[in-house]
């Protein structure tokens, strides 16, 4: 265990009948909850957790069907929707941070976030959002492309429903070698991807239920879009988007900035996708500095 994983206690939280994995730091200062994106776990947080938990009380939580959490069957009784996953960040503030709190998310999870904060405004005091999920999959940015650029992705879906296929499909991508690959393609700095990172996030793959929810999400191509929840936040909001990021494209993020929550939206220069994960050395002083302004107001 490195000492940044050390210097966070880890607990469980019984959500509807499910075991949630959270890690907590910091005793004083207003709280943070950090949010992960797809198939990654509160421990991508790990370079984050002890530099903001120097002034803030910090609690990083492992989505349903990721990381040490649970990982139930898809309908049995959640479907894995933002929704879902809103609602749970929510209820973990109320019963466990037990006060409003500031949100930090990645990618997916940044959507998940502003669920949260468009279900229950009162619980969310500010958003700080890292390459947020275009979700250029979607059914409605679909409808917006040429033919022969919109079949495939849905004809993938197909297939990968197929259990058989799904299943020997996951097999293969969750392999050291693969996902590794796939990181060095995420990150704008490669030196990040480390051996450390990649058994960190490989392991949960490895549990009962993990391909489920992977098939589950693949396939999962309604729900909101950033577009459509932005407009309804009434908290304040800063994002943070790295310019090397080659899976949501900086240029296409840069529209977010126009929406009236949208305080600032800063470009970290070289970073990829993960910039909690690559360049803790920008984010976190961003991070810290921007909510203790807006924890003065």
């Amino acid at each position: 265990m490195t000492a940044a994983l050390s210097s966070a206690q880890t607990e469980y939280w019984t959500w509807h009948g499910f075991a949630i994995r959270y890690q907590q730091a910091g005793k004083q200062g207003a709280p943070i909850v950090l949010i992960h994106g797809f198939g990654a776990s509160s421990d991508h947080w790990r370079k984050n957790i002890p530099a903001l938990a120097e002034t803030n009380r910090v609690y990083a939580i492992d989505l349903l069907g990721y990381g040490q959490s649970a990982k139930p069957a898809p309908g049995n009784p959640f479907d894995y929707t933002f929704e879902t996953w809103g609602q749970q960040i929510l209820d973990f503030c109320q019963q466990v941070v037990g006060e409003p709190s500031f949100l930090v998310a990645n990618s997916i999870g940044c959507i998940v976030a502003m669920q949260a904060a468009v279900i229950q405004p009162d619980w969310v005091r500010g958003l700080v959002i890292l390459d947020c999920s275009l979700r250029l999959l979607h059914d409605r940015k679909r409808e917006t492309l040429p033919w022969y650029r919109s079949a495939s992705a849905p004809l993938m879906q197909r297939l990968l429903s197929y259990r058989p296929l799904g299943q020997f499909f996951f097999s293969r991508l969750a392999t050291a070698k693969t996902l590794q690959r796939i990181l060095r393609q995420a990150y704008g700095r490669s030196e990040a991807v480390t051996d450390e990172l990649v058994a960190l996030l490989l392991e949960p793959a490895l549990d009962s239920g993990a391909l489920d929810v992977f098939l589950a999400f693949i396939c999962y191509s309604q729900g909101p879009l950033a577009e459509d929840l932005l407009p309804q936040l009434r908290c304040p909001v800063l994002i943070l988007w790295g310019t090397d990021d080659p899976w949501e494209p900086i240029e296409l993020g840069r529209t977010y900035a126009d929406y009236a929550a949208v305080e600032d939206f800063i470009a970290l220069e070289g970073v990829g996708h993960c910039p909690q994960d690559e360049a803790p050395e920008l984010v976190n002083p961003l991070v810290r500095d921007w909510i203790a302004k807006k924890n003065t107001l």
